[in-house]
């Protein structure tokens, strides 16, 4: 043991806090909280103390500790969650969540508010609403704040500059802001505290508003306005008793399952809220050597609830752990009133566990062991992780390729019902660049190209439009289909190198994919036929431009006589290894002796 080290264990504080584990290159590499600091990190350094293997690891590689101080053990619990997520150290647990729930976030901090989903909650000044079960539902409740209190849902600058609105002002889904003289900033703020009450569930008094508004609207012999206030009211009143259904069923539960073998393990968690099964969520580890399961799920629940927006009043484990009571003392001051953490032994809720269990083992074996999922399966995860309105059927997907600048072509492959349709890939030449590579241009053009043509012939847009690149790319293809007045079409791209995702409208929430999810999977898969694609068009090109140049190069060959040859004997080494006679079937006399003549 170092000097340092052996000095610092001899003064360790005595209450509650945090001990870091550092290594020899000063690295954190294990976090942990206790109600006596003293006496918990020196159970870790008794000669007596036994460890599995990779506790064992951890001791030989300790170089340094440091230590917070709190006031209280809750303190120290939170700090503790925090900290581990801010380092990731090698030793502890890690949650490693491969979905998070959406919520609503309204811009409140803009003078023009928009409605959107998102899954990151921020301290910017706007307000977040949710989180909503299941994922869905965000997007069906987004809907009826288009379809009744028409604020927008875009993430256009507002200056009233813009010549004419988007389709969704035409179709009756916004109040057209970003035009001059299409509202007013007083009419879009009522609207905008109208969905206020909608998302905090004050039915009632949005009900009484839009009461007023009618009548407001019947008076003033505006009756089709009347009409779409007496819809919204319909509308919210009978939303208004299905929460007051779900509230006077069973409270909100959590369920935890899992299944564990070797080093693998797989957590299911059902979500119940108002007596139903609303959700289900799925965690995965491949580094749990020497598992305990209490001591497990005691990381798992610390991160999973210690920061999280929305706290059930019941949440079921499957084993009991040290911490529990502190938890759930933690977790009830955050809800307001008590939440429990239960181990059913017996009863409906115990079968409820074994069911949970089962889905555990059904994911692992779907995550480590096999199986390619069906072209539906697949179609679903997709839509969940990248948060679509639907399964996508069909998907799109755009790349360009160049060299140096020069012959800059674009590819579009298609994947339709779970396989590559082959048929449907186009190719497009780059028309619009003058000297430098642009490969931001070249996006714009071939995206505007393929949807103005859509559009022209009334074919149907894709359901989802993936481009091979980065923010600048999926910038420039959303600018095009801007121009093109298209909205509401699901765009997004894949970052070569860091396999990173980003979505239209939410490129400050890029998502990020374990490595081994058959959703990544698949997209790169979709994005590495483009890429194909576009390459060998590529060389296809600059090929026929080499052999072009060649024969050009000839006294008295122009490109049109270059062309025909190419085409009667196929390649250059036929042109070269034919006659003057069997040239001159193709040329005149002349031509095929200067052909003959520069080959041989």
């Amino acid at each position: 043991m170092n000097p340092t080290l052996e000095a610092k264990l001899k003064n360790i504080p005595p209450g509650p806090g945090v001990y870091l584990y550092k290594d020899a290159e000063a690295q954190t590499i294990y976090v942990g909280k206790a109600k006596s600091l003293r006496n918990r990190v020196r159970t870790y350094f008794q000669l007596s103390a036994d460890f599995d293997v990779r506790k064992d690891q951890m001791m030989d590689a300790i170089a340094d500790v440091e230590f917070i101080v709190t006031d209280t053990e809750g303190e120290a619990l939170a700090l503790e969650n925090n900290l581990i997520k801010q380092y990731r150290p090698k030793y502890n647990i890690l949650l490693r969540d491969d979905k998070t729930y959406p919520y609503i976030k309204l811009t409140v901090n803009e003078p023009f508010p928009r409605a959107v989903i998102t899954r990151r909650v921020r301290r910017e000044g706007a307000a977040y609403f949710g989180p909503f079960f299941p994922a869905g539902l965000a997007r069906k409740t987004l809907k009826l704040i288009e379809r009744y209190f028409l604020i927008r849902n875009c993430n256009i600058q507002i200056d009233g500059r813009r010549p004419r609105p988007c389709l969704q002002y035409y179709i009756h889904r916004c109040l057209g802001p970003c035009t001059e003289g299409l509202t007013t900033f007083e009419q879009y703020q009522e609207a905008v505290k109208d969905v206020k009450l909608f998302l905090e569930g004050r039915n009632n008094d949005l009900i009484k508003r839009l009461q007023v508004k009618m009548e407001e609207a019947s008076a003033d012999q505006e009756y089709e306005l009347a009409a779409h206030y007496r819809d919204a009211i319909d509308t919210m009143e009978t939303l208004a008793e299905r929460q007051k259904m779900a509230v006077m069923g069973y409270d909100d539960i959590d369920i935890f399952g899992f299944h564990q073998e070797e080093h693998m393990v797989a957590v299911s968690i059902f979500h119940m809220r108002g007596g139903r099964v609303v959700d289900k969520r799925e965690l995965f580890w491949e580094d749990q050597e020497d598992f305990d399961a209490g001591e497990f799920f005691q990381s798992v629940l610390k991160q999973y609830y210690v920061d999280a927006p929305f706290i059930p009043v019941e949440i079921h484990v499957p084993v009991d752990f040290e911490d529990r009571d502190l938890l759930e003392q933690w977790l009830s001051e955050r809800r307001g009133r008590k939440v429990e953490i239960r181990t059913p032994q017996r009863g409906g809720k115990r079968e409820l566990m074994e069911l949970v269990h089962r889905n555990a083992r059904l994911s692992f074996m779907q995550r480590f062991r096999a199986a390619m999922l069906s072209p539906a399966a697949i179609s679903k995860e997709i839509e969940e992780a990248l948060d679509l309105e639907k399964p996508p059927r069909r998907i799109e997907c755009f790349d360009i390729s160049n060299l140096q600048g020069s012959d800059v072509v674009a590819s579009m492959v298609v994947w339709e019902d779970g396989r590559m349709k082959k048929s449907d890939y186009r190719r497009f030449i780059i028309r619009s660049l003058s000297g430098q590579p642009d490969d931001f241009q070249s996006m714009r053009e071939v995206v505007t190209r393929r949807y103005k043509r859509v559009q022209e012939e009334g074919g149907a847009m894709p359901d989802l439009v993936l481009i091979d690149g980065g923010i600048g790319q999926l910038h420039a293809a959303q600018s095009a289909l801007d121009e093109l007045n298209i909205v509401d079409q699901s765009l997004a791209s894949i970052a070569k190198r860091e396999e990173i995702i980003y979505i239209a409208g939410r490129e400050d929430e890029p998502i990020v994919l374990e490595r081994r999810s058959p959703v990544l999977r698949m997209i790169q898969q979709i994005r590495d036929e483009s890429h194909r694609f576009a390459i060998t068009f590529h060389r296809e090109r600059r090929g026929r431009r080499t052999l072009t140049s060649e024969l050009s190069e000839i006294s008295g060959i122009g490109l049109k006589t270059t062309q025909k040859l190419l085409t009667h004997f196929g390649s250059l080494a036929k042109v070269r290894d034919a006659s003057v006679e069997d040239l001159q079937n193709v040329i005149t006399r002349p031509q095929a002796e200067a052909v003959w003549k520069h080959f041989h």
